[in-house]
């Protein structure tokens, strides 16, 4: 078996250069032996019945450190220990007694073994969580966005969440929808793979609108991995993957309780309850509410800056954990998003008529997942692990004459078995498959010196129904924390477009404890859904002219990191830089320039690439005060009918984030200032006869007040009220082709104010 494995790599590596080149830096690396500084253990529970096993899950606190950890779901952790002579670990986990275990220079182990079923006093450990960090541990770059940093802002959604980010740059898609795309890499949302706890979400019909439909109060965490990463969740991921957190089953809170209210009238309220049921069972019930009923025309241009809105969102999870080490995760997610746009007179339920232009986009969904990991050894060292998801989705909407109605069913399902031969080798293998059910139905009218086209085109993008079956393995040889090398090859099988071979390498090295490289490399596909990606061109009075034979989207992403550490102020300091490169083999280009009467969707003919280089600055000069700068600039370009390569319209060339954060003692009083520089975005040749956007800054701050158990909080967003002109063109004649909603470089909506709390009931 492994001899196959291998050898099906390296012939698919030497086939192509780039991952030719990604396989002899595998070889080059994993020769490296160099010891580290890295305290590493595992935790252990003793159950009634005399039996032990490890414990997944449980707080582990590092006493001079000042930190907190939480071990994986096979009871381990690891840490740097920062040349500490002494580190003091306490082990813990609701309803069992606590472990300590006291190190001494030069020790590198720990081992905990804590008790079942004991009664404890209560306590509640308070410390400070960094609101964003690189991560030490993983092999990927990936930042992560911790429940702190949520809280920075009001983060009404996902969508809002990474302000305080520059690798994510998020804006809207078109001026009529109040769909936000975000953008990593230089590239638009579709090319990152969205993981949901490691399943992929966020597909097909469902993603125009899905960054709205994940609450901010409802994530514990959010990773950002630059990069194609792991094999394991598929070929989908290009310039990333982004995967969220929940609010975990286990968490000691049976009541958390967020509203939220701003100077729009935008109203959310967020309930989320956790509870243990016993030692085996606990769930986590999660709801949503949120509304927009203003018809806000700030630019005074006859239509509404951002939809009036309606949203439910209710969610489900469990988790099981037998006493031999089993999990079962299984859940459901529901919602149901109503949406009025368009013209201010333009009511829900109106006969559509040329005397107004509006537009209603209903969306509703469910989703449900199971998960299951059963050990095969003691001590967990081999383990098999099942994954099945469901989502049903239903999207009905007309813009002015333009309808579009869809339907997705889609069935993912991952089998995988993993085997840790040693400390330092381990290797996963598995296979998976995709099932997606696309019914579309697009009636498109256009138009033509004002007068309407006889006969709409029905059906002219019908959906399909796609189908691929993978196989996968990965090897990952870790050395401590000093040497990480992870080596992928999936190889999937898709009804459409025949065989799709994805290598991946992702490599950390530590240089000692301070300084760390990390390069990476591999090759992602993606399926083009042309409407729900694209959906703004349905807000335009053009004709959509789509190409037959569309290719899949085929590109290799690679790039490197360098991260250092040193003493500056109460903690290390970090500085960090990237770079990363993106190169298209094949894509589907939405071309808006090649003729003023279509948007024309066709197979790029040509070069696409992207290279972006960015650089992240975190300090804490004094105690309780933590600054954060980070910059990114982005070259983009791309082949288009008679232009030939040109940089990529919309996409902006930097972006600069300047964050402050100040807390008084016990964070009584939190103090959140953020400051945002965007660059110049070229503009496409119809806008204002093209050019640049211009340079503009966005300004945020939000005060929090802490009490035992509350927290209120206000802030502003958009500052500066800084707005874009001329948002939508022909805005006073939206029945004609010059109508066009699509050319979105700036914020939409000016100054806003907001007030909210979040109570808190701890067990």
């Amino acid at each position: 078996m492994y001899v196959f494995l291998f050898t099906t790599i390296i012939i698919e590596l030497i086939m192509n250069y780039k991952g030719f080149i990604l396989f002899l830096l595998f070889i080059s690396t994993t020769a490296i032996n160099l010891s580290a500084q890295t305290v590493s253990g595992t935790v252990r529970v003793q159950r009634h019945d005399g039996s032990v096993e490890s414990m997944p899950y449980a707080s582990v606190y590092w006493m001079e450190g000042k930190i907190a950890l939480e071990s994986d779901d096979k009871g381990r952790f690891s840490f740097d220990r920062k040349r500490s002579d002494t580190v003091s670990l306490i082990a813990t986990f609701v309803g069992h007694t606590r472990d300590t275990v006291i190190l001494k220079k030069g020790d590198s182990k720990a081992d905990f073994l804590i008790k079942e079923g004991a009664e404890l006093a209560a306590a509640r450990v308070v410390h400070r969580q960094q609101g964003n960090y690189i991560s030490k541990v993983n092999p990927v770059k990936t930042e992560v966005i911790t429940a702190a940093g949520l809280c920075k802002m009001a983060c009404c959604n996902l969508a809002e969440s990474f302000e305080n980010s520059a690798s994510v740059t998020v804006g809207y898609s078109d001026a009529i929808t109040g769909a936000r795309q975000i953008r990593l890499l230089g590239l638009s949302g579709i090319y990152m793979q969205m993981l949901d706890e490691n399943r992929p979400v966020m597909r097909g019909i469902s993603s125009p609108f899905g960054l709205s439909y994940v609450p901010g109060q409802w994530l514990e965490s959010i990773q950002i991995a630059k990069g194609p990463s792991s094999v394991i969740n598929g070929v989908e991921a290009i310039t990333g993957q982004i995967n969220l957190e929940h609010r975990k089953p286990t968490t000691e809170e049976p009541l958390f309780l967020n509203l939220f209210l701003s100077n729009t009238l935008r109203t959310e309220a967020n309930i989320v309850s956790s509870l243990q049921l016993n030692n085996k069972w606990s769930t986590v019930t999660l709801a949503h509410f949120s509304t927009d009923p203003s018809n806000h025309d700030g630019n005074h241009d006859g239509f509404r800056d951002e939809p009036q809105t309606l949203q439910f969102n209710l969610s489900n999870r469990w988790l099981y954990m037998a006493e031999n080490g089993m999990q079962i995760r299984f859940g459901f997610k529901a919602l149901s998003d109503d949406r009025v746009a368009g013209e201010t007179a333009y009511k829900k339920g109106m006969t559509r008529t040329y005397d107004v232009w509006g537009s209603n986009i209903k969306n509703q969904g469910v989703n449900s997942y199971f998960k299951i990991g059963v050990p095969l050894s003691p001590g967990n060292k081999q383990n098999i692990a099942a994954v099945i998801d469901y989502s049903y989705h239903t999207l009905n909407s007309f813009f002015g004459v333009k309808d579009y109605d869809a339907k997705q069913n889609s069935l993912f399902g991952n089998l995988i078995f993993q085997n840790e031969i040693d400390e330092s080798n381990k290797y996963s293998l598995g296979v998976s498959a995709h099932y997606d059910n696309y019914d579309e139905h697009l009636r498109d009218q256009y138009f033509s010196d004002l007068i309407t086209i006889a006969g709409n085109i029905q059906n002219l993008y019908p959906g399909r129904v796609e189908k691929a079956v993978g196989a996968y393995g990965e090897y990952t040889y870790t050395q401590g924390e000093k040497i990480s090398v992870v080596a992928g090859m999936r190889l999937d099988y898709n009804n459409y477009h025949g065989w799709l071979p994805a290598p991946r390498v992702n490599l950390k090295y530590a240089f000692d404890e301070k300084l760390i490289f990390r390069a990476l490399g591999g090759r992602g596909f993606r399926s083009a859904n042309v409407i729900p990606d694209n959906l703004g061109i349905l807000s335009t009075g053009r004709k959509i002219e789509i190409g037959t034979n569309l290719d899949i989207e085929d590109a290799w992403t690679y790039g490197a990191n360098l991260t250092g550490y040193f003493p500056l102020g109460k903690e290390d300091a970090s500085l960090s830089f990237d770079y990363f490169r993106t190169d298209f083999n094949k894509q589907v280009i939405v071309d808006q320039e090649y003729d003023l009467s279509k948007i024309s969707i066709y197979n790029l003919d040509g070069r696409s690439y992207t290279n972006t280089y960015q650089i992240d600055f975190n300090v804490e000069p004094l105690e309780r005060l933590s600054l954060l700068t980070t910059f990114r600039y982005t070259d983009s370009k791309v082949t288009l009918k008679n232009q030939g390569v040109v940089e990529k319209p919309l996409t902006s060339r930097y972006k600069g984030v300047f964050n402050v954060q100040y807390a008084t003692r016990m964070n009584k009083w939190t103090f959140d200032v953020t400051a945002q520089l965007n660059g110049p975005s070229r503009l496409p040749s119809f806008y204002e006869g093209g050019g640049y956007s211009p340079v503009y800054a966005m300004f945020y701050a939000q005060i929090t007040k802490k009490f035992r158990d509350l927290d209120i909080y206000v802030g502003g967003e958009n500052l500066s009220n800084y707005k874009q002109k001329h948002a939508i063109l022909n805005a006073d004649n939206p029945y004609s082709v010059g109508f066009n909603s699509t050319v979105i470089w700036g914020p939409l909506m000016g100054i806003k104010f907001y007030a909210g709390l979040r109570y808190t009931i701890f067990k």
